[in-house]
């Protein structure tokens, strides 16, 4: 249901947190009491006896020089303030005794005296400061009145201190009646109070968060429609190994943008794969085309006579050679001659080394090997006489030959294998460690010099159908889909595209494929 996309679900979300929130503040107002809260903070808190010292010097700079038993005297300013929500009365002090309000312990040191300072325009709290008020001390303990505090009025305490080093533990404590006696973090001079609170910004990240991602999501999302050629159902595609990596790809990118469709990938060789799609298609009779494409390397064998044809791209392919074997370039009567057995060792090639020649080859089923067989060699390659592609099954053998399934196994081999040799399609130098590709007359394979290079080593891609498929089907619309968004695949994967203008030039005849 389109309904629940995720732009929708998170403006839904972040409009009820909205309304849940203003509600939660209206509720709160109207039925949680306000908390009172008196808070305390050391503002400062330094020594000034005759035992202060400046670095290493110890210069002494105390007040009481003269004074032995005020060597150790500290000054600490105590701020006490209101900073609730409501006022406090005297009568909210929950002490013992009529008049006992708060009490501050200086730990490990004794109170010496004491200076009081107010807020500004709150000069009656003066009167609350007396010993008739119940302000005392003695020891390390300072008794406060019950001192009634307007919303954010505060006083300070500035007391002298004798017996300890500064920094000692220091606290306030006290009963407020619906409150809290709580010690604030001390502020810097230059510190402005926070403009909002710890829940209305908790509630201001929240919604800015919701309101972000709806923005990203409506931002990034992509509103295009889908491509015209997407089709609901299931789809095989089979065939080519060469053309794999751009089938998987495509197979990737139409899914996504194709809501219903399924391609499923049974890569085993081209000429596997149009003998099946024939075998398929003529089980199915008069009910229609299978669904399913075989992509093959060079054109279908004439008797499969069902099977239509679209020109998709042209593959290049190459040799590769292991890397014990410093050979960069290979004529085409050099490579005639090591796949006929005359040449068996690397030294009979000027600059090879004294290295038996391994032929790792593909399987019957593959397009590779048989373009490789009618475009380079112009004939078949020897029987296979190495199971193992080490050794020959059986001493007489021409030359040392095996065959492999899959174009990954022929590169792993030859990389693995001293003096080993074989073929893969281009793949953009994709080779691995271990081997190398070589030229053929002292030509490359590029897709970018295809229309005028000699190469020899390539072929037309086919995708083939068996009979014509319906306009609306998944089969025809992944053939167009191939058309028009595979060109930057296939380029990326080594193959030039049939529908861009060089390509269209050199799919539409067989000379230029030609030697």
């Amino acid at each position: 249901m389109e309904w629940f996309s995720p732009e929708n679900v998170v403006a839904v979300l972040t409009a009820l947190l909205g309304v849940l929130t203003s509600a939660g503040v209206l509720w709160y107002e109207r039925r949680v009491p306000r908390r009172k809260r008196i808070g305390y903070r050391v503002q400062m808190d330094t020594p000034i006896g005759s035992e202060v010292s400046e670095g290493r010097a110890n210069v002494r700079l105390g007040l009481f020089n003269e004074t032995p038993d005020m060597a150790d005297a500290t000054l600490v300013l105590l701020r006490i303030e209101n900073d609730g929500s409501q006022s406090i009365g005297d009568e909210d002090y929950t002490g013992r005794g009529e008049l006992n309000g708060l009490t501050a312990e200086f730990t490990g040191r004794t109170v010496r005296g004491i200076a009081v300072t107010h807020s500004p325009d709150a000069d009656h709290l003066m009167d609350h400061f007396t010993p008739a008020a119940g302000m005392r001390h003695h020891g390390s303990f300072i008794r406060l009145p019950r001192v009634p505090l307007n919303r954010n009025e505060h006083f300070k305490l500035l007391v002298l201190l004798t017996g300890s080093h500064m920094g000692g533990p220091i606290k306030v404590t006290g009963g407020i009646r619906d409150g809290v006696v709580a010690r604030n973090k001390a502020a810097r001079p230059d510190e402005k109070p926070p403009l909002f609170g710890p829940a209305a910004r908790r509630i201001t990240v929240a919604l800015t968060v919701c309101v972000v991602a709806l923005a990203g999501i409506i931002v990034v999302r992509d509103d295009s429609p889908p491509p015209m050629d997407c089709a609901r159902g299931t789809l095989t595609v089979t065939g080519s190994t060469a053309f794999k990596p751009v089938l998987e790809e495509l197979e990737r990118t139409y899914e996504d943008e194709c809501e219903g469709a399924e391609i499923v990938l049974d890569i085993h060789g081209s000429n596997a794969g149009v003998r099946k799609l024939d075998a398929l298609g003529g089980k199915a009779g008069p009910s229609g085309s299978p669904a399913m494409i075989a992509f093959s390397d060079g054109p279908r064998p004439a008797a499969l006579t069902e099977l239509h044809e679209k020109r998709v791209a042209i593959s290049l392919f190459s040799l590769v050679v292991n890397d014990t074997v410093p050979v960069t370039d290979l004529s085409l009567d050099q490579i005639g001659r090591i796949y006929r057995g005359d040449i068996r060792n690397w030294n009979e090639i000027g600059g090879g080394p004294d290295l038996e020649i391994r032929l790792v080859s593909r399987d019957a089923n593959s397009g590779t090997r048989e373009v490789f067989q009618r475009r380079v060699l112009n004939g078949s390659e020897p029987a296979t006489s190495s199971r193992d592609c080490t050794t020959k099954d059986y001493a007489d053998a021409p030359v040392l030959r095996c065959e492999l399934d899959g174009t990954d196994q022929v590169l792993a081999e030859v990389a693995r294998l001293d003096g080993a040799i074989g073929y893969t399609e281009l793949r953009n130098g994709d080779v691995p460690d271990g081997a190398h590709r070589t030229a053929i007359d002292r030509t490359v394979p590029s897709v970018d010099t295809i229309d005028t290079s000699s190469y020899p080593y390539r072929e037309i891609e086919y995708a083939y159908t068996y009979g014509s498929p319906p306009a609306d089907s998944l089969v025809a619309g992944f053939l167009n889909y191939v058309d028009n968004y595979g060109e930057v695949i296939m380029r990326t994967s080594g193959h030039l595209p049939c529908a861009t203008p060089k390509g269209m030039r050199l799919c539409g005849a067989d000379r230029p494929l030609l030697r």
